[in-house]
């Protein structure tokens, strides 16, 4: 039979990302004005973050006080490399495969199931969470002979999933007063290698069996900056020479005989930052951008890219979506866009939130970057002295299609950071204040400390903000991963305190808990949350709603322990009032 409710509906995706720099009236309704620890979802929607865990759970020794921080995470033959105060060490770490109970016996017999023991020794001691096991022998994906409790430790739970990890090693102790690393990885002869430099000692590079090698030449000693570009170590970045790149001969990152290949370019700029991308080596500098093409010393040429547009930090410099993303003095732009500066309709690629990048270069004394290549993600930190992890903020980007969306973070403060792809595992990892290497996109929570995530919808007025809205229901499109605990409150007339302000809506998965398994059960009570429709992964809720307004704004708030979920679209419904 037709409708005869007067009903209105408006429906929309959740997309377009956090917008800071529109009006309200010129804002798409899918767009937010507040979006933060949710990120733009390859498959549409926002998505609540993952967390982060301990990737290795014993802290990095410190060298003379606790308030040092990490100064390089790195993984490198099958082993996770950190750097703190003067020293260098290693570790390995690996993902729990089967859980054990607190009652299970280990007692020089038991075995512990991880994904992978590479990079452990043939026995030793483990350690997950608080509590040290011993194994005396290991195949490819588990320890045996293992007894558990050891070392006055207390028998727990411990789930899949969970970080296995083995004690620190130190492999280098001659790093006096070493800043920020920087680091490369590089084969020229058949076997794998690592090189780092940390702003004042000499490089030093490390091969397969974590052998340290200084690197002599005193004329690339202090360097900050490195990279292999065919088949040439480049270093930059010297206190005394800011403006110069020294490269070895070919295929010896530790000779650097001009008659074999080695040789020196001079730009006329300080160099924060080098980065190898389409057969060229980018030189980033404070105020210009150039670009190294050529195969050796005879045909090496510089150009500029521009000398415009300089790079605020080397930090920030990353390979994102078949480009280079880097932090210029207007925000995020890319090598690509910049190169063509020229063109009108090119400029930065974060104009949506350019003021919270107005808001937090300046004030901030460290920037850390990094990728998530499976979610197209570039995540860039700001780090201000003194300022505790729950404040530092930061910026997620993702590439969607042709088009950059943006959240913003908070809760994550790395000291430094590092993406590595290991077998098609994605390992993103950071190094902290506190001494620890975590592992981003793992758990629920940012360590144990609850994730504050928040959505705010534009302020809707379907077209119309002289009209009255009675609001009637909220149709929710969500797509939960496991069992959440998120609000959803509804807000009229710009948020203003005079109008309506209905308490919370709860937003579970409680109601589809059975559609997870082998049943499915669409709830048909007189509750006024019911799912109406949908498949078991992606529910509609149907929501009564109170109040009125001219205009309606939609919130979700979650600040309680859960699972990361998708928020794809809403569907309001509503009754026309009067015009004032």
């Amino acid at each position: 039979m037709p409708d005869s409710s007067q009903v209105q509906p408006a429906a929309f995706n959740c997309e377009g990302g956090l917008v800071l720099n529109r009006s309200t009236f010129l804002m798409q309704p899918g767009e937010a004005l507040v979006l933060e620890n949710f990120e733009p979802d390859l498959e549409g929607g926002y998505r609540r973050m993952n967390g982060f865990r301990k990737h290795i759970n014993h802290i990095v020794p410190q060298t003379s006080n606790s308030s040092e921080k990490i100064l390089m995470v790195a993984n490198f033959a099958d082993k996770v490399l950190a750097a703190r105060g003067e020293k260098i060490f290693s570790s390995a770490s690996s993902d729990l495969g089967l859980s054990i109970t607190s009652t299970t016996s280990m007692s020089g017999s038991g075995t512990v199931t991880v994904d992978s023991t590479a990079g452990f020794a043939s026995s030793g001691t483990l350690q997950i969470n608080l509590e040290l096991f011993t194994y005396t022998a290991k195949t490819t994906t588990t320890f045996t002979g293992v007894t558990r409790a050891t070392s006055s430790t207390t028998a727990a739970q411990h789930l899949i999933g969970d970080a296995v990890s083995t004690t620190w090693t130190e492999i280098d102790s001659s790093r006096t007063n070493a800043d920020k690393y920087n680091f490369e990885r590089f084969n020229f002869d058949g076997n794998d290698k690592i090189v780092f430099v940390d702003g004042v000692n000499a490089p030093v590079v490390f091969n397969e069996s974590l052998t340290a090698t200084d690197v002599s030449e005193s004329s690339v000693s202090g360097s900050k900056f490195v990279a292999a570009y065919r088949n040439h170590i480049f270093y930059a970045g010297k206190s005394t020479t800011p403006a110069e790149l020294v490269f070895s001969e070919p295929f010896d990152e530790d000779d650097f005989d001009s008659a074999d290949g080695a040789g020196s370019i001079k730009v006329d700029d300080t160099i924060v930052g080098l980065k190898v991308f389409r057969n060229s080596l980018f030189i980033f500098c404070e105020n210009r951008i150039f670009k190294l093409t050529g195969s050796s010393l005879a045909d090496f040429a510089i150009e500029p890219v521009t000398r415009n547009i300089g790079c605020i930090n080397g930090d920030t410099i990353q390979e994102f979506a078949g480009d280079l993303i880097f932090l210029g003095p207007d925000g995020l732009r890319t090598v690509a866009a910049t190169s063509r500066i020229g063109d009108t309709e090119l400029g930065t690629v974060s104009r949506n939130v350019q003021a919270l990048f107005d808001k937090n270069i300046a004030q901030s004394s460290l920037f850390e970057s990094i990728v998530i290549p499976d979610k197209t993600q570039y995540r860039i930190f700001f780090t201000k002295e003194g300022t505790a992890d729950s404040l530092t903020r930061g910026v997620v980007c993702v590439k969607r299609g042709q088009n950059y969306e943006f959240s913003e973070m908070s809760g994550i403060r790395p000291s430094c950071t590092n993406t590595f792809i290991s077998s098609g595992d994605v390992l993103v990892l950071h190094g902290s204040f506190d001494g620890y290497i975590h592992r981003q996109e793992k758990g629920n929570t940012f360590d144990g400390v609850t994730i504050l995530g928040r959505y705010r919808s534009p302020d809707l007025s379907f077209g119309d903000t002289g009209i009255r809205k009675h609001m009637q229901r909220v149709i929710i499109n969500y797509k939960p991963e496991s069992s959440i605990d998120a609000n959803l409150f509804v807000r009229y007339d710009n948020e203003s305190v005079d109008s309506a302000r209905p308490a919370a809506y709860p937003l579970d998965s409680s109601k589809v808990a059975a559609q997870y398994g082998t049943i499915a059960v669409y709830s048909t009570t007189s509750d006024t949350t019911q799912f109406v429709y949908g498949g078991s992964t992606q529910p509609l809720v149907r929501q009564s709603v109170e109040g009125s307004g001219f205009t309606v704004t939609l919130r979700v708030d979650d600040d309680g322990e859960t699972a990361p979920y998708s928020i794809k679209g809403f569907q309001l419904e509503y009754q026309l009032g009067a015009r004032r």
